[in-house]
């Protein structure tokens, strides 16, 4: 066994549940590129991408608890941020005004939508935790179903590229290509439908 291979694998994975983890607080950090890179650093030992999916998952997860409790009870660092970031306190009203008016199974959606949206997870929690009207038990459901769609999204993306090219430089420029395809794909459609709706 390469204990350097497996010393340097174990230190990407765990930067990359922390990038999962703080991206919640810092959308700007690339989360998905650390997972496709600790994926492509792992795809080749037995059950790693699976363990890696579910620590993707729970670190999501723990992510939005995390500024859904600090939003939930006023921290002033949450307070300045909104208030400091007038671009992102509109947006988070805007949330908030779209989930008032869902269903369940829309709001649902949206959470889950919202994963996959550069800084769309943040905001959501930042709406959430900011409505004395949502109830953050239903949100916590939706949040884990979401971190576990986007987890194993993420983690089959890199695992397929690293099976189909040869070297590992390319199967992380295409895996990052993709990702920020559809996620881009998916933020046009949203700001589309946005609009459509104001009309």
């Amino acid at each position: 066994m390469d204990i350097a291979a497996v010393v340097g694998s174990s230190w990407i994975c765990a930067l990359a549940l922390f990038a999962v983890l703080g991206d919640a607080f810092l959308p700007f950090i690339p989360s998905g590129t650390l997972v496709i890179l600790a994926v492509l650093k792992t795809a080749q030992i037995d059950g790693a991408p699976v363990l890696l999916g579910l620590g993707v998952a729970v670190a999501s997860f723990l992510g939005d608890l995390l500024l859904l409790q600090l939003a939930r009870r006023g921290a002033p660092s949450v307070q300045r941020r909104l208030e400091h970031r007038p671009k992102l306190a509109a947006s988070v009203t805007r949330v908030q005004q779209a989930l008032d008016g869902r269903t369940t199974g829309a709001a649902a959606a949206m959470v889950v939508i919202a994963r996959f949206v550069p800084a769309g997870r943040t905001v959501i929690d930042l709406a959430i935790g900011h409505s004395p009207a949502a109830q953050p038990r239903r949100f916590l459901r939706w949040s884990a179903l979401a971190a576990l769609i986007w987890a194993a999204y993420i983690v089959t993306l890199g695992w397929l590229n690293s099976h189909w090219f040869d070297t590992a430089w390319l199967s992380l420029a295409v895996s990052c290509t993709a990702a920020t395809a559809i996620s881009t794909a998916i933020a046009r459609v949203v700001r589309r439908n946005r609009r459509l709706a104001t009309i």
